[in-house]
């Protein structure tokens, strides 16, 4: 097993070209922050350079040291003048050589050029003066590459890796990846490679995008697509589905996270613009997201990676339908309400006031009113359609006891009694609003001290009537 993965890794440094990692370290108050103020983060971006002795090699029309230098060179110039950027450059592989097979030096990267504006002639000089000598440490030089950038907690932090091999000095760039991603940085990578086999390509799915790679226009072209990404927010759409397939539902809260964090990105409320077509939104197209839209019951969509450079649509399924509370005429209740479930199961997922509308995603739900006696409905919410519940107009019942004791309500339906309420011990009169129906008030005074003395009446409850009920 041994020997297979050493000539893998042999096979692959002679067969790759570069691979480019973008990784974004993310402050954890998001990007909407920045949106609300209008005012676009700084932008710092680290270069981490491969200067191991493989860059020596040749491909297409020179080395590939050379070539590497020249499209950066080139990159670097044309995003020179930009007020909102800060660039830094780190190398790793080229301060001691390999002297054989088992003794090279795993630690050799370092901080050439730390951050500043300006300083482009600075790295494109350093540049010039690396002499590839050393081995490929991807591992350490990202883990050492994180610690580059100075605080700052309204920054975009960018690493763009760029190396010919994979790594040789026993480290796990995918632990690696994972680890800084659990910490609040995006890896979004990209491998560019010379006809690599199926195998090959599949031990960087943990990794990112596979690139081919065929000449220096392509390799520039890629570059450009990395830089893009890097740099600027790209377009969205949400398209919230009706039962129809049609973006019709709109007016909804929506909540971008970072889907290997969990932290918050950016929050919107869904609009449907002048034209009739889903608002356009400007997300930044680094990592993925998982997207809640907080419908009742919510709606997720997990894993979004967004395409840089094109407007990307993200369908979610969320046809609604709307429902009413309603008291029949005049209502003594100060604040009556329902607890709204999935049909069949106990979660709340809502508590809705009465007199209000309020809209859920279609389907088959259970109400329970929180009236004396509780009340239950079963109901089906559809697509554009208001279910209206209505209950009857309470009645008032005014209860007088004779003494402190304990007393109950209790409704009498088919035969049976339903325990409504329970009066306090330390009070003798109260005044309850009830659902119209026949009920029992069973009593027994603190001082009895025998069940014998247990005494009760009936008494009926009819909508906007009021009773008054003696023992």
């Amino acid at each position: 097993m041994k020997q297979t993965n050493k000539h893998t890794k042999r096979y692959f440094i002679s067969r790759v070209i570069g691979i480019f990692c973008i990784m974004a370290v993310v402050p954890n108050w998001g990007f909407s922050q920045n949106a609300v103020s209008g005012k676009a983060p700084l932008t710092r971006i680290l270069f981490v350079f491969d200067g191991s002795q493989s860059m020596y090699g040749r491909w297409k029309t020179g080395q590939k040291i050379v070539i590497a230098r020249r499209l950066l060179s080139e990159l670097l110039d044309s995003i020179a003048d930009r007020p909102d950027i800060e660039l830094a450059l780190r190398v790793y592989g080229h301060q001691y050589p390999v002297i054989s097979r088992d003794e090279r030096n795993c630690q050799d990267t370092k901080l050439e050029v730390p951050f500043s504006k300006g300083n482009v002639p600075r790295i494109k000089k350093k540049l010039e003066e690396v002499i590839p000598k050393g081995t490929t440490l991807i591992a350490y030089s990202l883990e050492q590459a994180a610690n580059d950038f100075p605080v700052c907690k309204e920054c975009r932090n960018i690493i763009i890796l760029i190396t010919d091999g994979i790594e040789e000095c026993d480290g796990d760039p995918c632990a690696v990846s994972w680890a800084l991603q659990q910490k609040g940085v995006i890896l979004k990578p990209f491998v560019i490679g010379m006809g690599l086999s199926k195998d090959i390509m599949k031990e960087f799915e943990c990794v990112g995008n596979y690139f081919d790679v065929t000449d220096e226009a392509v390799f520039k072209n890629v570059l450009s697509i990395v830089i893009s990404q890097a740099l600027n927010s790209t377009t969205v759409q949400v398209n919230l589905l009706d039962k129809n397939n049609k973006p019709t539902e709109t007016d909804v809260n929506m909540t971008f996270y970072d889907q290997q964090t969990g932290h918050i990105r950016y929050n919107y409320v869904h609009t449907i613009n002048h034209r009739g077509n889903p608002d356009t939104l400007m997300i930044d197209p680094l990592g993925s997201y998982k997207m809640v839209v907080h419908t009742i019951p919510p709606v997720t969509v997990d894993s979004i990676v967004l395409t840089a450079g094109k407007h990307n649509i993200i369908a979610a399924d969320a046809p609604q339908g709307a429902l009413n509370l309603k008291v029949k005429g005049r209502s003594d209740y100060k604040s009556l309400q329902c607890i709204i479930r999935k049909k069949g199961e106990m979660e709340t997922l809502n508590v809705q006031d009465f007199n209000t509308t309020i809209k859920y995603i279609v389907g088959d739900y259970d109400l329970e009113v929180l009236s004396l006696p509780r009340l239950k409905f079963a109901i089906e919410i559809r697509q554009s359609h208001t279910n209206t519940v209505e209950i009857p107009q309470p009645g008032i019942a005014s209860i007088l006891l004779t003494a402190r004791g304990y007393a109950s309500i209790f409704l009498e339906k088919n035969n049976k009694l339903e325990l409504v309420y329970t009066m306090s011990e330390t009070i003798t009169r109260e005044t309850l609003i009830l659902q119209p129906g026949r009920y029992r008030l069973i009593y027994r005074a603190q001082q009895s001290r025998q069940s014998i003395y247990t005494k009760e009446k009936a008494f009926t409850v009819i909508s906007g009537g009021s009773s008054q009920v003696r023992l």
